[in-house]
């Protein structure tokens, strides 16, 4: 490697030598010498160790005694079954002996037709035509070509007669070959399935079947200076409240969206609900920290003041309770502009919402813990916080409308607690991964789910815990869901600026499925800062529906 000459010596050389040959390097190592034994192959009658013997060696095992008693009960039992001998005797049977000769697809007629040879053309005829003749050429690529991979067979000869024509060398061994194809041809029939692919879709009804549903924009409720973001029906469809962000709640008459009064609240309305009992004439305004109860003086005066009588009648205890919350008479100039009382929570109100007796209402707050939702009793002026642990933050909550049910939204699911036993009864999943508003079906059975990522959740509270289906014709986020309360309706209002109204039967008999069929896709709010409808409501009666924008306007679908 480094150039020079090296001249190696003759002991060098002969290390080389043995080493080439597989023998040990160094001259004077014998491999073969007498190996000296570390233990002595002698029988001895000493053990090596002196340890004495364990008790274990001369005592049967308890374990496996307890192993094998097990064993033995199992076999007695039957659950332990001892291994059959095998039948070595190979087993024929009758393919077609269980097959009945009269059935429509018998023996008869499966009958396979043998496939038919090709007819022979032109190059197989014993005087062909002479460009049916190969050249030299294509004879000899013809033989050097893989037997698979020709055309033909053979190649085309020209002979002078048909009695000079010899007889074919392959004959027998192309007859065994087509025998062996109609002996192996797989047997089996192809049904050709004739379906209508019209039948594939499933039969739903048409629309103007399912009238009367909400179709066109009638009425357009302009006031408000920014964005509505609540609004609920009075019990007898006559009248309307909203409210807004500018801090005011206003009024209006439906039929005529004349405004009929306004009450500045001095906070932004973050929601409205009307009394759903006929004979009382209140509405709840959630307004920062506070519920406002207002006696609007709408409609009937029997029934505004009998509504002032019951809250006039009400007589403080002797001794007041600890609660969560603290009520307050409104002032006698307060009481000018419809305020009735004041309940005052400490903590931002995110929703109210009435039972439908009239007496009840629940609050969601917005605060971490278990005092999120709090209940409060309109005849005793008593707050009670139902809940001792937060499972998560409470998006929404409904009572059910003839059960002692209260449905409580958190983000990722809805619970039903049963307020008189005071207990879980419920947990559904709508698989969401935020829910946004929640809405009782009239019978209580069924319960809908709107949620952030535009999907609308079915659930049948008699069939799974799991959504009976989901519905995602929204290309934004729902922010409120409605049924109405006597038509197969529910309504869905969302940031794409489109309130979707949907057919929703639900039948008495409980082996039938809810029938769900969108109807109808009404237009007409402007998008305002990325945000749409903002809340729908249906009309107690009639097949309307009011939905409340960003854009400051309330509108009525008729």
């Amino acid at each position: 490697m480094t150039g020079h000459r090296v001249r190696l010596t003759d002991e060098q050389v002969a290390l080389v030598q043995r080493l080439q040959r597989g023998q040990f390097g160094d001259v004077s190592f014998d491999p073969y010498e007498p190996a000296v034994d570390f233990f002595s192959g002698d029988l001895m009658i000493h053990p090596v160790t002196n340890r004495p013997a364990d008790k274990r060696s001369f005592i049967p095992s308890l374990v496996e005694k307890e192993k094998v008693s097990r064993m033995v009960h199992a076999i007695k039992m039957g659950w332990i079954q001892p291994r059959r001998p095998r039948d070595h005797t190979p087993s024929f049977y009758d393919l077609w002996a269980q097959e009945d000769p009269n059935a429509v697809l018998g023996r008869h007629k499966m009958h396979v037709p043998a496939p038919k040879l090709a007819l022979p053309g032109h190059s197989e005829s014993y005087n062909p035509p002479p460009e049916y003749l190969p050249s030299e050429e294509e004879r000899l690529a013809w033989e050097q070509q893989e037997p698979d991979e020709r055309k033909l067979g053979f190649l085309p000869r020209r002979f002078p007669s048909l009695r000079a024509v010899p007889a074919y060398g392959r004959f027998i061994q192309e007859r065994f070959e087509r025998c062996l194809d109609l002996y192996l041809c797989p047997r089996q029939r192809k049904m050709r399935v004739n379906v209508d692919p019209e039948d594939l879709i499933p039969k739903l009804p048409r629309p103007r079947d399912l009238q009367p549903f909400p179709t066109c924009q009638a009425l357009v409720y302009r006031g408000h200076n920014d964005l509505v973001r609540c609004l609920s029906v009075s019990p007898d469809g006559q009248w309307l409240a909203s409210g807004s962000d500018d801090g005011s709640v206003r009024l209006w008459e439906v039929a005529t969206a004349r405004c009929m009064r306004t009450v500045p609240v001095g906070g932004v309305v973050k929601s409205v609900a009307w009394n759903p009992h006929p004979t009382i004439c209140l509405v709840a305004v959630a307004v920062e920290d506070t519920v406002l109860l207002l006696n609007p003086a709408l409609g009937d005066r029997l029934v505004v003041g009998s509504t002032d009588q019951l809250l006039s009648a009400f007589t403080p205890p002797l001794e007041a309770a600890s609660q969560p919350a603290y009520w307050l008479e409104a002032s006698e100039e307060e009481r000018q502009g419809s305020l009735r009382l004041r309940i005052h929570h400490g903590k931002p109100v995110t929703q109210v919402t009435w039972h439908g007796r009239g007496d009840y209402l629940a609050v969601v707050l917005a605060t971490p813990g278990h005092t999120q939702v709090l209940i409060h009793q309109l005849s005793r002026r008593r707050s009670q916080s139902p809940f001792r642990r937060s499972h998560g933050q409470v998006q929404g909550v409904a009572f059910h409308p003839t059960r002692p049910f209260l449905l409580v939204a958190s983000q990722r699911c809805v619970r039903l607690y049963h307020l008189l036993r005071q207990e879980l009864t419920k947990k559904l999943m709508p698989n969401c991964k935020w829910v946004s508003s929640l809405a009782v079906h009239p019978a209580g059975d069924n319960v809908i789910c709107g949620s952030y990522d535009s999907k609308l959740v079915w659930f049948d509270m008699d069939l799974s815990t799991k959504p009976y289906r989901v519905l995602r014709h929204h290309k934004k986020a729902l922010r409120a869901v409605a049924f109405h309360p006597r038509y197969p309706l529910f309504a869905s209002g969302s940031d794409d600026g489109s309130v979707i109204v949907c057919h929703g039967m639900v039948y008495n008999d409980l082996l039938q499925n809810p029938l769900l069929v969108p109807v109808k896709v009404l237009k007409g709010h402007a998008l305002t800062r990325d945000l749409g409808v903002l809340d729908v409501a249906f009309h107690p009666t009639q097949p309307w529906v009011f939905s409340s924008g960003a854009d400051g306007t309330l509108r009525l679908f008729t």
